[in-house]
């Protein structure tokens, strides 16, 4: 080939590497967009992409130009498109006016069902409902209020006459729905963004009253029941654990059988929240689920296994070549065991990407690895831009970048000797795994604000067993239900592995989280260190990691204090914050069994702040205020625990013990800011003969900064608590107020209201809450005081310091996505 036309390909591989480009930049700019512009702009936008991609092929000029032209092109088109998306999504929402009212519903569920600790939960297609109800909603039905279920025993709703529910079947449900609505913290996870990408938009549960209805039984959604019957097959060998170690906890051998389940068939609940804290601590948790990683390796051996089986018959070879053969057969077995795990995002990301890369090696085109991971990164870009905004995304794209570049020259051992190759191949694994975690440090500091330092070592043991072991013996249980309990078995010594690593002071390295600018130059020193650079450049380019490895944790100036009430639900959880010192008033809900808000919300938050807390006040036992305690207070031991008699008295509570008893006329100062206790007194006079109830004995907290800016947190006192501490001499103004008990009718009294006249008043409460918390005729006194009101499940996060009362940010507000349908409005923040 002439050097002239070696240019001429070079010169036209880099004109398809700016549409390329341009997809990506395209999605990222519109996905980042804080609300949508009208639909005309977007087909505006679409329409002028496709005219600059037109002028860039009739145009002859300057490379240079049509380079910029197609790029252009390109990302008009995208965002274009993906605007169009969003409007004809977002024509779908359920109205405000069907929300939390009874509703019928006729449909067919179309998912395995999932088991929560109380119920049991689905996707649900709608076939006839209401006008605006949208077609894809996901339901839930729950057992006795505050009655978890035995999980050894089968889920069965009390209306279904004993009639098991799976995918399939038609019913007439009663539901109560509302719109998809998660927590917002800072650097948490956006719930409302997976149910966007899912296309559900709508969440609720089966009301008993107006009985459900099964109307049949419909070959509809068949693949979805097989998952079912293999994941309960799996679940059922826990029985064979037993018998085979019935000395070992029951607890335990459950988890290693949930973990299979999770492999087998992508079902992620049956994996306990404790052991997704190990496997997170270890830096595992990605080989613990249907990953990408787990697709390509399916893709590779079913690839290698057909292509040896191919080769046996030369009749098949001249009809077919056995590589080609064999590329076909691993991407679509592959996406059939993508389908069969659930079809995941994360799976169709993987089956894009394999099909792109197998359709490049079908056409026999060699393009160098950047350009190859490009067009992958480019056609899942345009399939599914919010995908931009998944860390799961970018941690498994960073490291096919990584395995794309050090696969390069691979085909050099092809000539050697079978003992040899097998022998390079595995250097290889060690090598690529030790690069991968170098390159994925900088970006799990970005995402989570933590690196687990034990991970290379964990990984290297746990990505050949997972993979190679005990993922294809959960598979086998499709056919031999005994493999499920091997496999079992199998995890039961790799979790002991990962537990002990995981108690190990040193296993996890947290740092709270850089700004965008020292993430990004953090990222790229990572990917420098392993490029084929000489040692010294590489050793200069990891200087760049220092700002993001040294990023300070933020504190207020000495005599200010800061105030992050953490969106945890319905409940009480406020970090204070002083120049040195951290504290914890109250911990937030219990969900279920295994789930609180100490180990969903709060402890990642800490992390990714970079916080360390001193101490923390419980200000009654109730379990909206208590139940995440024991998580904070186990991770963080040495803590200080304030709590009033109820949780002194409370056995479930007797873990944080010693706790001391908050009192009024406690008073101490932490940094200039001065901390008093306002309730409750000491003894039980102040009852004046009642019986004492939790509420009542509410601790009720006071901090002063230096310069008089003044907040309470008064826990859930009532209506006589108020009435006591205004006679007590509390009628001053404050400028941030935790309003008592949620909002509720039995607190806010108008003289409360119009004494302290908060400049801010907070709500803790969750979304549409069957207390109906904050009610009207509270809001109502606030508003007539002049106070301004925060309503949590508007503002998700909100963040007030002391030395700017005027100013009080909503995490929806700040980092705002279109969306979010629960963004803050303008007349209450």
């Amino acid at each position: 080939m002439s050097p002239s036309s070696s240019l001429v390909r070079s010169r036209e591989r880099l004109s398809w590497l700016a549409p390329l480009w341009g997809c990506v930049l395209g999605a990222a700019w519109q996905v980042s967009q804080a609300g949508l512009w009208s639909l005309p702009a977007y087909l505006w936008l679409l329409g002028a992409g496709c005219a600059l991609a037109m002028l860039a092929t009739l145009v002859r000029g300057r490379a240079v130009w049509r380079w910029l032209w197609l790029m252009s092109g390109a990302a008009c088109c995208v965002a274009g498109l993906s605007g169009w998306r969003a409007h004809a999504y977002l024509e779908q929402t359920l109205p405000k006016s069907l929300e939390a009212v009874d509703i019928e519903v006729t449909g067919t569920i179309a998912s395995m069902l999932q088991n929560t600790a109380n119920g049991q939960r689905w996707r649900f297609v709608v076939e006839r409902a209401p006008q605006g109800v949208p077609g894809v909603m996901e339901l839930s039905w729950y057992g006795p209020f505050g009655q978890e279920l035995d999980a050894a025993e089968p889920r069965l709703a009390g209306w279904a006459h004993g009639v098991a529910l799976s995918p399939g079947q038609r019913w007439r449900f009663t539901v109560r729905v509302k719109r998809p609505h998660g927590s917002r913290n800072p650097h948490g996870f956006d719930y409302e963004l997976q149910a966007w990408e899912q296309g559900v938009q709508a969440a609720g549960y089966v009301r008993e009253q107006s009985a459900p209805q099964l109307l049949e039984l419909t070959p509809q959604y068949r693949l979805q029941r097989w998952r079912q019957w293999l994941r309960d097959r799996i679940l059922a060998q826990s029985a064979r654990l037993q018998l085979w170690w019935p000395a070992m906890a029951v607890d335990r051998q459950q988890a290693a059988v949930g973990v299979v389940a999770a492999l087998a068939v992508g079902d992620q609940q049956a994996i306990d929240r404790a052991d997704w804290a190990m496997f997170r601590q270890t830096g595992v948790a990605h080989l613990m689920s249907i990953s990408g990683l787990h697709i390509t390796m399916f893709a590779w051996i079913a690839a290698l296994l057909v292509g040896r089986l191919w080769r046996l018959s030369a009749g098949a070879c001249r009809i077919w070549p056995a590589p080609r053969v064999a590329l076909l057969a691993g991407v679509l077995l592959a996406a059939a065991y993508a389908l069969f795990s659930g079809w995941g995002l994360p799976a169709q990301r993987t089956v894009c990407m394999l099909a792109v890369v197998a359709l490049l090696q079908w056409l026999g085109v060699r393009w160098p690895w950047p350009c190859v991971w490009l067009l992958a990164l480019a056609v899942v870009v345009a399939a599914d831009p919010w995908a931009l905004w998944q860390a799961g995304f970018w941690l498994s794209f960073v490291a096919v970048g990584v395995l794309l570049a050090t696969d390069a020259g691979a085909s050099h051992a092809e000539s050697e000797k079978a003992a040899r190759r097998l022998l390079s191949k595995l250097q290889g694994l060690w090598r690529e795994q030790w690069l991968i975690s170098l390159a994925l440090a900088p970006l799990g500091l970005l995402l989570f604000g933590q690196v687990s330092i034990v991970g290379l070592l964990a990984n290297l043991l746990a990505i050949p067993w997972v993979t190679l072991i005990v993922t294809p013996l959960a598979l086998l249980a499709a056919l031999v239900p005994a493999a499920a309990a091997w496999a079992a078995a199998a995890m039961l010594p790799l979790m002991a592995l990962l537990q002990w690593l995981a108690a190990l002071p040193w296993a996890v390295w947290a740092q709270p989280q850089p700004p965008w600018w020292a993430s990004v130059l953090a990222i790229g020193a990572g990917l420098l260190l392993i490029a084929p650079l000489p040692a010294r450049l590489r050793l200069v380019s990891a200087l760049f990691a220092l700002p993001a490895l040294c990023w300070p944790a933020a504190w207020p100036r000495w005599g200010e204090f800061e105030l992050l009430a953490a969106d945890i639900g319905q409940g009480n959880a406020v970090i204070i914050s002083t120049a040195a010192h951290r504290m914890l008033y109250d911990a937030g809900p219990r969900y279920g069994r295994s789930n609180d808000a100490g180990e969903r919300v709060l402890l990642p938050l800490l992390a990714a702040q970079g916080m360390r807390l001193d101490a923390m006040m419980l200000s009654h036992r109730d379990s909206d205020h208590t139940g995440g305690a024991l998580a904070v207070s186990g991770a963080q031991p040495g803590l200080a625990v304030w709590g009033s008699d109820s949780v002194i008295e409370d056995p479930l509570l007797a873990a944080l013990a010693p706790v001391q008893r908050c009192t009024r006329g406690q008073r101490w100062q932490w940094d200039g800011v001065e901390f008093e206790v306002l309730h409750p007194p000491p003894g039980d006079d102040w009852l004046g003969g009642r019986k004492p109830r939790p509420n009542f004995g509410s601790c009720v907290l006071r901090l002063r900064s230096a310069t008089g800016r003044v907040a309470l947190l008064a826990g859930d006192i009532e209506a006589a608590q108020e009435r006591q501490l205004l006679e007590a001499g509390l009628g001053a103004p404050v400028d941030w107020l935790l309003v008592p008990h949620h909002g509720s009718k039995t607190s806010s009294t108008a003289p409360w209201a119009q004494g302290l006249s908060p400049r801010w008043a907070m709500v803790q409460a969750g979304y549409l809450n069957r207390f109906g918390h904050p009610v009207p005729a509270v809001l109502e006194r606030y508003e007539s005081a002049g106070s301004r009101i925060v309503i949590q499940d508007r503002c998700g996060a909100a963040y007030w310091n002391s030395e700017r009362p005027q100013s009080l940010q909503c995490e929806r507000q700040i980092r705002a996505h279109y969306w979010d349908v629960h963004a803050a409005s303008t007349a209450r923040p």
